[in-house]
């Protein structure tokens, strides 16, 4: 007896494969791409069956949808694979915060510069953040001048990805390290 494989995985993205096909023809493309026109659902199987593949529905949704005779598992394996090397290739990016006051000393203020030195090294964008309390908001001045003590501090080279603006209490600078060309 002749075992046709019902493939019912859930992660099948909603393709249809061997018996779950539920119409009367189809249009086929066989294993090597070649299009063999409109056959009855049957027909298609068998020929599927005979090759030892599956019968796979690519377009549920043309007239008459258009099916493909493959092997289903290796397809679904090189999709994976495809997915993995994607995922594998991209750099995530981070967002880091640094929070300061406008009262800040210069000590502190240069380990502040030293960090963002540090993170836009590793590639991560940087926000600076200075909150005000209670009279300071009165000196947001202050705080532009404190932003723009921490960008000269800065050895390497910067893209300035939102400039320094008041956000109800805090005022924030978002930057990035420039791309290396």
């Amino acid at each position: 007896m002749a075992y046709t494989a019902q493939t019912t995985n859930n992660n099948n993205k909603g393709q249809r494969i061997n018996q779950n096909i539920r119409v009367r023809e189809v249009r086929l493309i066989d294993d090597e791409g070649n299009q063999l026109g409109v056959v009855a659902t049957a027909d298609a199987l068998k020929m599927a069956d005979e090759k030892e593949l599956d019968l796979v529905e690519v377009s549920p949704n043309a007239n008459p949808p258009v099916c493909k005779i493959m092997d289903y598992g290796k397809y679904r394996f090189e999709q994976e694979k495809k997915l993995r090397d994607s995922k594998k290739n991209q750099k995530v990016l981070k967002l880091k915060e640094i929070r300061m006051q406008p009262k800040i000393g210069t000590g502190d203020l240069d380990t502040k510069a030293k960090h963002i030195q540090e993170f836009l090294n590793e590639g991560d964008k940087v926000k600076i953040t200075i909150r005000f309390r209670g009279r300071e908001l009165a000196h947001t001045d202050l705080g532009f001048g404190v932003m723009d003590e921490v960008l000269k501090r800065l050895t390497s080279a910067y893209n300035i990805d939102k400039p320094a603006a008041m956000d109800g209490r805090n005022m924030s600078m978002t930057i990035s390290a420039k791309a290396a060309k």
